[in-house]
């Protein structure tokens, strides 16, 4: 089996119903030493270096530091041991909440799992992952300001986030008639969003100012600095974009002044799955709840007393009349959002966070043994960084180790020169806690022998 859910309790107390100490005693009337032959095996490993290594048997041409967006970490075999129990894996939207209590549970607690990360008192469910996020959060920005409809974007966000958010805007409908105007917001020589940029951009008409941490360098923006300025010279909505696992170490988005808080919840939720199904997430204040797009499931009491849940805001133009509906971005994608919320529950905050420092630390060394190479260093060098950072290597080569690397079984990372044409030279590279020490140095060998 993939996951044994038996506890040491349980397994303890079937023997004592049975009557025997061990399972071993179990086997007591075969020969000893059918039972217990002599075996050499190796020392004991962990659940991601055991699937890692029949990874490496069955395909072994699959070592990837490709992030940008999507993370190949491990997954705990208890989210698809779960997940795929028929009553969950059948489960669909509840259009007759009052009989799906299972499902509205799911996602409260997801939703509960959200604020706790962000800070922020009110979550949804149903995004289909976090660039729609970041394109719906711009929208209800619009909506909730009404006559204005500029919305500031930090050039460091991810290009396919800025994407999305520009047709969001293009095809938005405003009050006055006129549609979202999207602008974004230069950046520094290290990497980060240009404040006093923002600072002079900041004009009344502005809805919004949405900025990520870490962004697409892995570098962490200063939440703070730029926040404060939002609030100070204008009306818009400050938005943060992040993922779970930085937050579990950083301040949270409404701590550091964040009015919304979005993001995919794909590293704690699923694998690469060729592109999807990921989940996107939304926060926000309690006065910005009635605009959330989706639906917010809320805990309350029934007749006798008990627990239950029910759909307390549906801003769904399937719901409600159409001309007061937020969204119809809200097809249910509960399951997914219930496998992160299943191992966010099973690690627990200290399992969270440890988990998120193994990224961080693996990052931070694979980047000292891969700029002790001769022609290589950091692309922003005095940039905090997460678990992806960029790298500048000699002309050419960044290109060449795209191509080239993965015949020789690893994929080195993302060349940004696709992205960012001023860094042509520039590779992204994420390292998760699924790569291993041995991983890390076949990467700097393999950097090393073609440099």
């Amino acid at each position: 089996m993939d996951y044994l859910s038996h506890t040491p309790q349980e397994r303890r107390a079937m023997l004592d119903r049975i009557g025997v100490e061990r399972i071993e005693d179990l086997f007591a009337d075969l020969p000893a030493g059918l039972v217990d032959p002599p075996m050499e095996l190796p020392p004991p490993l962990s659940e991601p270096e055991i699937l890692g290594r029949l990874a490496r048997v069955k395909a072994p041409d699959h070592v990837s530091f490709l992030g940008a967006g999507a993370y190949d970490t491990h997954i705990p075999a208890i989210v698809p041991y779960l997940i795929n129990r028929t009553e969950f894996q059948t489960a669909y939207t509840p259009y007759q909440p009052e009989i799906s209590q299972g499902t509205l549970t799911t996602i409260y607690e997801f939703q509960s799992a959200i604020t706790r990360l962000t800070g922020l008192p009110v979550a949804n469910a149903s995004i289909y992952d976090g660039a729609s996020a970041a394109g719906e959060a711009a929208a209800l920005a619009i909506r909730n300001i009404r006559k204005t409809n500029r919305v500031l974007v930090s050039r460091t966000l991810h290009p396919f986030y800025r994407r999305v958010i520009y047709t969001y805007l293009e095809d938005l409908a405003c009050s006055d008639g006129t549609c979202g105007l999207y602008e974004e917001i230069g950046m520094t020589a290290e990497g980060l969003t240009d404040l006093a940029e923002l600072e002079v951009k900041l004009t009344g008409d502005v809805a919004a100012v949405i900025i990520g941490s870490p962004n697409f360098f892995g570098l962490i923006e200063d939440w703070s600095g730029a926040f404060s300025l939002v609030h100070e010279g204008s009306k818009a909505l400050a938005i943060a974009v992040s993922s779970p696992l930085p937050l579990a170490l950083l301040k949270t988005p409404a701590e550091c002044g964040a009015d919304i808080a979005v993001g995919d919840a794909q590293p704690v939720a699923t694998s690469l799955s060729g592109g999807g199904p990921y989940v996107g997430f939304i926060s926000a204040t309690e006065k910005l709840a009635r605009k959330l797009p989706g639906r917010i499931v809320g805990q309350t009491v029934d007749a006798d007393g008990k627990v239950c849940y029910a759909l307390t805001l549906q801003t769904r133009e399937q719901h409600i009349r159409r001309e007061k509906a937020t969204s119809n971005i809200c097809t249910n994608n509960a399951l997914v959002a219930l496998a992160a919320n299943i191992t966010l529950n099973a690690l627990g905050p200290a399992g969270i966070t440890e988990l998120a420092e193994l990224n961080l630390r693996k990052a931070h060394y694979a980047a000292e043994e891969l700029t002790r190479l001769e022609g290589v260093d950091l692309l922003f060098p005095s940039g905090r960084f997460f678990n992806e950072f960029a790298l500048r290597l000699p002309p050419g080569k960044a290109e060449q180790a795209f191509a080239g690397l993965p015949g020789k079984g690893i994929v080195p990372g993302l060349t940004l020169g696709r992205f960012y044409p001023e860094f042509g030279d520039g590779l992204l590279v994420a390292v998760t806690d699924k790569r291993s020490i041995n991983e890390i140095g076949g990467l700097v060998t393999a950097l090393r022998e073609m440099l």
